[in-house]
């Protein structure tokens, strides 16, 4: 099992992150991706991958967090990709939900990672809120970047669209919550290749541990199941089906690395 997108280096989980990663491989989760918010909150996980077998990490500028950067500030990103730890670029993309970077600052910088993206031929994580037609825009201007949109909660309509253009989507504990059979509809119908499982965590708790405040990657495997059941699927399946599509859209390594220990 693998947990694809989670924050580590959150001061919620860094400072127990062994604790954390054990209880995660007691419940299944072999690997877990480690997502880097900023250059030195991706130096950061880069230092975590390294000390922890199973963890590998990202590096990325999210749409709340571009106001300190310029495009050129993007660079940094690029000496991470050397490191075969490093499974993606991002996370990166668009959020017109919350109001404290503007539109145009965000796409800057959106395009700006895609770009560099492109010149690693590495695949990139894409964080949309309330801005798929913009993003999906933006998307088209770089027809080789494989993408996932993490911890979808959009309409059918969207997921629709995302899919026909090839991009994965990745579920979180949303999809666990008791009122959304609509997102349970929406995962049981995308094409099978298309689909991740992460836990965002310490954020999106899934069901029944949604009071709990802190998520951790050791819940995904709840986020599993349910998928399973919509999907009218084994957990075994769902299981091997995510994985593969995880391997498969992020870059990585041939040899299978060792599982968390």
């Amino acid at each position: 099992m693998i947990d694809s997108h989670c924050h580590l280096t959150d001061r919620r989980l860094a400072p127990r992150v062994a604790e954390v990663l054990s209880a995660a491989a007691a419940a299944g989760v072999k690997h877990c991706v480690s997502i880097g918010t900023t250059p030195s909150d991706a130096a950061d996980a880069q230092t975590l991958a390294h000390a922890h077998p199973g963890l590998h990490f990202t590096a990325g500028i999210p749409p709340n967090s571009t106001a300190p950067f310029a495009p050129e500030d993007v660079r940094e990103l690029q000496p991470f990709s050397a490191d075969p730890a490093c499974v993606a670029l991002g996370e990166m993309g668009l959020d017109y939900h919350w109001k404290d970077v503007s539109p145009a600052h965000q796409k800057l910088l959106f395009q700006a990672q895609l770009r560099l993206a492109t010149d690693l031929e590495m695949p990139v994580i894409v964080h949309c809120r309330e801005a798929v037609a913009d993003t999906l825009e933006i998307l088209s201007q770089f027809p080789s970047v494989r993408a996932v949109f993490h911890c979808f909660t959009g309409t059918s309509e969207e997921a629709a669209r995302i899919a026909a253009r090839g991009y994965s989507l990745g579920f979180t504990g949303p999809l666990t919550f008791k009122k959304n059979d609509w997102l349970r509809e929406i995962v049981a119908a995308l094409p099978a290749d298309r689909i991740l499982i992460e836990t965002d965590a310490p954020y999106m708790t899934p069901e029944p541990f949604r009071s709990v405040k802190v998520n951790e990657p050791r819940y995904v495997p709840l986020v599993l199941e349910t998928l399973a059941k919509a999907r009218n699927i084994t957990i075994a399946q769902a299981d091997q089906l995510t994985s593969d599509n995880t391997r498969r859209l992020y870059r990585w390594p041939t040899t299978p690395p060792p599982g968390i220990v």
